[in-house]
C-alpha cells in the first residue's frame, strides 16, 4: 500500500473538502479499490493566519497546526499537504517545519508554494506576467510575489482599494463572504473576484493565479476573459498523488 495521505483543512472547511475532493479527481481509478488511501483533518480551531500575519492580534497558528500535523501522522498520514496559502507564510511555515524536523516526525510535508511556482515555471508556452489574487496576508508577505519574482515572473497584484473590497471581502465578509457561504458560495463573492481578476488582466497579467484555497470555490472556470485561471490547490492535489503513488497520476489534459 502506499504512503497514506494527509490532508489538513478546516482554513476554511471547505477548501480542506476541495483538496479531498481534487486528490480523488487527479487519481486514475475506476473502482473504490483503486483510489489511493486519504485522511482529511479538518481543523478549525488553527487561529486566523491572516490576522495574525496583520498583527491584529492572535497568537502563532503554528501551534495548533502541529497539534493537527501529530493527529495526521497518529493516524498514519506519512505525505501532508495544508489546504491554505497564508499559513505556508514564513513566520508560521517555519516554525512547522523547523518543529517537525527537530523531533521524531516522519511526515514530508508538500509545499502549496513551491509547487505552484514550479508548475508556472514549467508551462509552455511560460506566461511572464502573473495575475495573484490572494487574502491580504499573503499579499504583504510576499509569499508569492517573492518565489515568482526570483524565477523571472513579473507579478501583478490588486490596487489597495481592489484588495480590501473585492478580494479580502470576498472571502471575509461576514455574509457574503466564501468563508461564510461556501456552499454554495453567494454570488456577490463570485462577482467580486471576477471583477478582480478583470482587474489584473487589465493591468496586463496573462495567466490569474487563485492564491487563496477560498477562491476556486467561487470561481470554478479553467478560463476567464480569455486568461487561464490556475488553482494551487489542483496542484497541491497532484503533488500530493506524485509524491505517494506517481503512476496513479491523471495525465494533464
Amino acid at each position: 500500500m502506499s504512503d497514506r495521505i494527509g490532508v489538513l483543512g478546516g482554513m476554511g472547511p471547505y477548501a480542506g473538502l476541495d483538496l479531498a475532493k481534487k486528490i480523488f479527481d487527479e487519481t486514475l481509478a475506476s473502482t473504490d479499490q483503486e483510489h489511493l488511501d486519504v485522511m482529511l483533518l479538518s481543523a478549525p480551531r488553527v487561529p486566523d493566519r491572516t490576522a495574525f500575519l496583520l498583527g491584529n492580534g492572535g497568537e502563532n497558528p503554528a501551534a495548533e497546526i502541529l497539534a493537527a500535523l501529530a493527529t495526521l501522522e497518529a493516524g498514519g498520514a506519512r505525505v501532508v499537504g495544508m489546504s491554505c496559502n497564508t499559513a505556508h507564510a514564513p513566520a508560521i511555515l517555519d516554525e512547522v517545519i523547523g518543529h517537525l524536523r527537530a523531533g521524531s516526525s516522519r511526515l514530508r510535508f508538500v509545499s502549496m508554494i513551491e509547487e505552484t511556482a514550479r508548475y508556472l515555471e514549467e508551462l509552455r508556452p511560460t506566461p511572464r506576467r502573473v495575475g495573484v489574487l490572494s487574502t491580504t496576508g499573503t499579499l504583504r508577505t510576499r509569499l508569492y510575489s517573492a518565489p515568482l519574482e526570483a524565477r523571472g515572473f513579473l507579478v501583478l497584484e490588486p490596487d489597495e482599494t481592489v484588495q480590501a473590497e473585492l478580494v479580502q471581502a470576498a472571502i471575509f465578509h461576514p455574509v457574503h463572504g466564501i468563508k461564510a457561504q461556501s456552499n454554495p458560495v453567494s454570488e456577490k463573492a463570485r462577482v467580486d473576484v471576477r471583477g478582480a481578476i478583470s482587474h489584473v488582466v487589465n493591468k496586463g497579467a496573462e495567466i490569474v493565479l487563485l492564491a487563496c484555497t477560498e477562491l476556486p470555490l467561487a470561481v470554478t472556470e479553467k478560463e476567464l476573459e480569455g486568461v487561464r485561471l490556475v488553482d494551487p490547490t489542483r496542484i497541491l492535489a497532484r503533488a500530493l498523488i506524485r509524491e505517494t503513488n506517481p503512476e496513479k497520476l491523471r495525465r494533464e489534459p
